[in-house]
């Protein structure tokens, strides 16, 4: 592939079709290697190497391709990000051409050079996973002891550097009681926002399946989540949680209130599950995917130019089209702002577009959509 991608390869939809498809998020797996096993990774990631791995001069042409579709935040994730030895250069070369770019490392191997290579390249924020409240916690659920300490340590030195980061935390039954306390050190750390996210039984999360909470802790969880949000100062967002984006609308109604949705950024609220309408996932091999744990290959970008496979594939265009969705998804009056997770949909059924199987509301049989 040539290193800038052709005005033709934008890959413009047709007349009729690519609604609702906005780029505004984009997970890239820029490698599978990781130097922690953590319980419930998407990828089963370890140490590498993986074969197959865009190398430089594909990692360049990608971005190209997908500056030629949007401007969208680009999350350079993993595994684990900084095992790449080019990661500077591919952030520095996709700030360069207008992107925004934002990490998610483990947070373990940044140092404060490190840390100042991230503020030269380009990266606005990162994303460190804290899983628990406590190190003996934290450290059962990611698999290497000191990587509570370290982690701490790493956003400390990537604080002095000047970037900003948020606190991600993946939520089950065994930590779900210390989630109040993670939200009080991501205050205390001086966190620009806590972001939740739900289980989603892919990869080794699958061996921990009986720890995913059910529907009735699931809305519990997620209203708790919605009094926070004037409580803290941090922003709040709930990932893998559809749901939530239902329950911010059902809860302002009841009292009264008008919430004011961010529609940009990383802690943008805009609805819940964006697979495939506002945010794809592209792996280590450059298959494209609704998402990283909906394990759908929507195409391949060393065969296909990003562009076409975004505004064309055939699975992205049924995502966006709401009426496709199956069972109670389909017909609630709230499948516009929430849709269901279609991971969890995809793991439960084999079905993307079935509904959600970790949905306690029920809507009215012959509610029109809002």
């Amino acid at each position: 592939m040539s290193p800038h991608s052709p005005h033709s390869e934008k890959g413009n939809p047709p007349r009729g079709q690519g609604k609702g498809n906005t780029l505004r998020l984009v997970a890239w797996e820029t490698t599978r290697n990781c130097n922690l096993s953590c319980v419930h990774c998407r990828a089963a990631a370890t140490r590498g190497p993986y074969a197959g791995e865009l190398d430089t001069g594909q990692a360049f042409t990608l971005l190209d391709q997908i500056a030629a579709v949007g401007k969208p935040i680009i999350i350079l994730t993993g595994g684990e990000p900084l095992l790449r030895d080019d990661i500077f250069d591919i952030s520095k070369y996709g700030d360069d051409l207008g992107l925004r770019m934002v990490m998610a490392p483990n947070g373990t191997l940044i140092t404060p050079a490190v840390a100042e290579k991230m503020a030269a390249s380009g990266i606005r924020r990162i994303s460190a996973s804290i899983d628990g409240a406590t190190k003996a916690f934290h450290d059962k659920f990611r698999g290497v002891d000191g990587a509570f300490d370290a982690a701490i340590r790493g956003i400390e030195y990537v604080k002095a550097a000047g970037i900003e980061f948020q606190i991600n935390t993946t939520i089950t039954k065994t930590n779900l009681d210390q989630i109040p306390k993670i939200l009080e050190l991501a205050e205390r750390l001086g966190a620009a926002a806590h972001h939740i996210f739900l289980l989603v039984p892919t990869g080794r999360g699958k061996y921990i399946v009986d720890q995913a909470i059910d529907a009735k802790e699931y809305e519990s969880t997620l209203n708790w989540f919605y009094d926070q949000r004037e409580k803290t100062p941090l922003q709040l967002k709930a990932t893998c949680a559809p749901h939530y984006y239902r329950i911010l609308r059902q809860r302002a109604k009841a009292e009264g209130k008008t919430i004011t949705f961010q529609t940009h950024g990383l802690d943008a609220v805009t609805r819940g599950c964006l697979a495939g309408t506002g945010f794809c996932f592209i792996s280590h091999t450059g298959v494209v995917q609704p998402c990283g744990y909906t394990d759908v290959n929507c195409g391949d970008i060393t065969k296909t130019p990003f562009g076409k496979v975004w505004n064309h594939a055939p699975v992205f265009l049924k995502l966006r089209d709401f009426n496709q969705l199956k069972g109670k998804c389909g017909r609630c009056n709230y499948r516009a702002v929430c849709g269901g997770c279609r991971a969890r949909a995809f793991e439960a059924t084999g079905d993307y577009m079935a509904e959600e199987p970790l949905c306690a509301f029920q809507p009215e049989k012959h509610y029109p959509p809002e």
